[in-house]
């Protein structure tokens, strides 16, 4: 039988409160979130008080327990074994496995690290500036911009992490394994954008992308996903600060084409709503286990045309909340 979770002390006295100020069992585990024998069990107050246990005493005194969460408070990256070492030196021998039950029953686990664009001051301080200038922008403001960005995608991308259910010893069945290549097989870059209308066209960029290039890809796929999307007049461009993006020939160019560009911070991906559709591209390519090159760009063009409209609208209403995610992590990345 499993065990069962002890109510907190604090826990225990509201019940009683609550009772004694004529609540009933079933009105206070409903306010509570707890089973109503619970609230019947401490109501009458006799059972709120600590009661001795049995089993071996906490090898970590509370003054330990206190050390061990400023560190990892501190530094988050601190591994169980600098842990124990610390409370070595303290004078406490405790293995790897009682710190990590510590700190999990101090609310915390261990979690892969995210992966982030390195923001030095400037990008904070630019992230910041451009939150605090588009928070108070309307949502017509954010439907006039076609969001662009470049993709890589991989042969055997997304296939390679997921996961199966099988029995125990059953690892190596054919059934439960993902093949894999060097290299993952290859890849393709593609090129893309959106609005709040729905995808524009997506296109594949063969060899090295220079500035040339990247003008050649936005006269032929650009201005038409414009006209397709019907953005209408005064729509704005949004890429990053790539060297090809703010290269003088394609501002020039971008001028006379009468193209007016957003401003954008750089190291910042998370503020470009097209990279959640880079992640919904991905997902719905593994689904088809391309067998080549040519095929995963067919697969992805195909896929590409079907994302909702609904969706892309979605990420265009709620953009403020990006917005806002900024200034409270102050200028550093978000979860988006």
């Amino acid at each position: 039988m499993a065990k069962t979770k002890e109510l907190s002390k604090d826990v225990r006295d509201k019940i009683v409160d609550l009772h004694k100020a004529g609540m009933g069992y079933k009105t206070i585990a409903k306010q509570l979130g707890e089973k109503v024998t619970t609230v019947r069990l401490f109501a009458n107050g006799r059972n709120t008080k600590e009661l001795p246990r049995p089993g071996a005493p906490c090898k970590i005194s509370p003054r330990g327990v206190a050390m061990i969460m400023r560190t990892v408070r501190n530094q988050p990256r601190t591994t169980r074994e600098d842990l124990v070492n610390d409370l070595k030196a303290a004078g406490t021998i405790v293995t790897k496995k009682t710190i990590g039950n510590t700190v999990r029953r101090e609310g915390l686990k261990s979690c892969s690290a995210r992966k982030v664009p390195l923001l030095k001051k400037a990008h904070i301080h630019a992230r910041l500036k451009f939150a605090n200038e588009h928070l108070n922008d309307s949502e017509d403001n954010w439907v006039k911009v076609l969001w662009p960005d470049e993709t890589k995608m991989e042969l055997f991308g997304i296939n390679s992490t997921r996961r199966v259910w099988r029995r125990r010893n059953a690892a190596y069945d054919p059934k439960n394994i993902i093949p894999t290549v060097k290299h993952g097989g290859g890849n393709i870059m593609l090129w893309g954008c959106f609005s709040a209308k729905g995808t524009g066209q997506l296109h594949r960029i063969k060899g090295t992308m220079d500035g040339a290039m990247y003008r050649h890809i936005l006269g032929e796929n650009l201005l038409p996903s414009a006209r397709a999307l019907k953005v209408g007049r005064g729509w704005v461009f949004q890429h990053d600060n790539d060297p090809k993006h703010t290269a003088k020939a394609t501002k020039e160019w971008l001028k006379k084409k009468h193209i007016k560009v957003l401003e954008w911070p750089s190291q910042s991906p998370d503020l470009n709503p097209i990279e959640n559709l880079w992640r919904q591209l991905k997902v719905r390519v593994a689904k088809h286990q391309p067998r080549n090159l040519n095929d995963l760009e067919k697969i992805c063009k195909e896929e590409w045309d079907k994302i909702p409209p609904e969706m892309c609208a979605n990420l265009v209403a709620n953009y403020k909340k990006r917005l806002t995610s900024v200034m409270a992590n102050k200028g550093f990345a978000t979860k988006y």
